[in-house]
């Protein structure tokens, strides 16, 4: 918990703390009281820039002179883009092909080089190996950095300290980092708090990895929550939330679309379809909510263009 605390002060020389707000009507949909943990309201729209300010912070000389290069498709590199500039670093992001335009002006607009190489993220990480190798960058391996995972788990000291009753709290995976740094420091303070974790149907490689009790690699992971589509969890992340997660929860596609509904409705808030997919969830389990406080966390506002048009349309729809 020390490099937590530690972390804290290197985040809030450039972040301020994030909103967790009670929003009655959909404290009333669900049958409980539900806050709302906004990690959509940091500067990059998501909560990954906590860990990439800290990060920053550490980079030993050799690197900042060097250079660094990540693989992304959104949030990640948007927020190293971020914290590189804000200390003044030469930052490479590799996306895949066809990735989604607003992220690459975003990230190109924080002054980082953008490079797009292979058909989904796996091949462009394969690419930010060759230019390490090559060009002598130092790749920057977002899911097992130990300064990423504490700068990330100064959201969850917020939340005890907006919070401290809290009961259970709910929180979407992908690689896993944000969720392994949650719960590591959530059952540091309070080891009968309830983790859940939220992943897509369509990427659900660490709740198969949960039920197995082994890492699980899966073929694909095509959802309409891109944050989420991971086919593997990191090593490190994994091997925390093995330990301290109680209950794994899977959304469908229908359901992501509607937890981005609830947030833009019920919260007035813009939450990208891996960022809603706690409401989601929320909505799902309402009975076993029942009678519990809850933290949802909402963990980007990242949404694009054509995935809130097709949003409107499904709830047009279901009317």
């Amino acid at each position: 918990m020390l490099n937590i605390y530690k972390a804290r002060k290197v985040v809030y020389q450039k972040l301020k703390r994030t909103l967790l707000a009670s929003y009655p009507s959909f404290s009333e949909l669900i049958g409980t009281e539900v806050f709302i943990k906004h990690e959509n309201h940091n500067p990059t729209g998501s909560f990954k820039v906590r860990g990439a300010v800290n990060y920053m912070y550490y980079v030993p000389p050799e690197i900042r002179k060097s250079g660094i290069v990540v693989a992304t498709k959104g949030n990640h590199g948007l927020a190293v883009a971020w914290a590189a500039r804000e200390q003044g670093i030469l930052c490479n992001v590799v996306v895949p092909e066809n990735n989604n335009p607003q992220i690459n002006k975003a990230i190109q607009a924080e002054g980082a080089q953008l490079i797009e190489q292979g058909v989904d993220f796996y091949e462009a990480q394969n690419y930010c190996e060759e230019l390490a190798e090559n060009a002598g960058f130092f790749y920057l391996r977002q899911g097992n950095e130990p300064e990423i995972l504490n700068g990330l788990g100064t959201m969850a000291l917020e939340i005890f300290e907006d919070l401290p009753d809290v009961e259970v709290i709910l929180m979407p995976v992908g690689g896993g980092s944000g969720c392994a740094a949650l719960a590591l420091v959530a059952k540091s303070i309070n080891p009968d708090v309830k983790i859940i974790a939220v992943q897509a149907e369509e990427a659900p490689a660490f709740y198969l990895s949960w039920k197995e009790g082994k890492r699980v690699i899966t073929e694909r992971a095509l959802t309409f929550a891109d944050g989420l589509a991971a086919r593997s969890v990191f090593e490190v992340p994994y091997l925390i939330l093995k330990k301290r997660v109680d209950e794994v929860v899977l959304v469908n596609e229908d359901e992501i679309k509607k937890g981005v509904n609830l947030a833009l409705t019920l919260t007035h808030n813009l939450a990208e379809p891996a960022g809603a997919v706690t409401l989601a969830a929320a909505l799902k389990m309402k009975e076993k909510l029942a009678g519990k406080k809850v933290v949802a966390v909402m963990t980007g506002g990242n949404i694009n263009c054509e995935q809130l048009v097709e949003v409107v349309k499904s709830e047009c729809e279901s009317d």
